[in-house]
């Protein structure tokens, strides 16, 4: 997350005329169990819903508005603060939700320019990394080996249809 986030400050400061056209913003929400949480925003409970032009809109997520790579990472430190996780067989800290951090470009009208969305994805489980887990921890392990799948196919034709890449735009 770090790289990129150099990459778009980088970006915005080698553009004349563009560091003050546009303001950066950052979101940064989780799925958990089939459900969206806003880790900005006290893990405000959030809906997911398709729009008249099809495309994906989180309703309700917090946008926070920064100004450097510096605050960019707080806020992920933030963030995974509130994030979801266990303990298992293999790991001590297991993240159980998948996770998207995005960090937007908003035009001073406040119309999107650019969103570069970073995701995680929960780790996958195997039967006996589980054994000797509990039943919570169990059922995580379930949820995330069923969402994982179809959730990375998901997600590759959310980013392909929703984000271009900011050196596209900005060349």
């Amino acid at each position: 997350f770090a790289l990129a986030t150099q990459d778009v400050f980088r970006l915005l400061e080698e553009r004349p005329g563009v560091n003050g056209e546009l303001v950066p913003l950052c979101s940064y929400f989780e799925i958990y169990s089939g459900k969206l949480y806003d880790l900005l925003n006290g893990r405000k409970r959030l809906q997911i819903l398709e729009d008249g032009k099809q495309q994906v809109q989180v309703v309700g997520l917090e946008e926070v508005r920064v100004s450097s790579p510096g605050e960019v990472l707080q806020l992920i430190v933030q963030g995974n603060t509130l994030r979801t996780s266990g303990k298992t067989a293999v790991n001590q800290q297991s993240s159980r939700s998948h996770a998207v951090f995005q960090i937007i470009l908003r035009k001073a009208t406040g119309r999107l320019h650019e969103k570069l969305s970073l995701i995680e994805l929960a780790g996958s489980e195997i039967g006996a990394d589980t054994d000797n887990s509990d039943r919570q921890t169990r059922i995580e392990g379930t949820e995330i080996n069923k969402a994982s799948s179809p959730s990375r196919s998901v997600f590759g034709l959310w980013v392909a249809r929703r984000h271009t890449s900011l050196s596209a735009t900005a060349s």
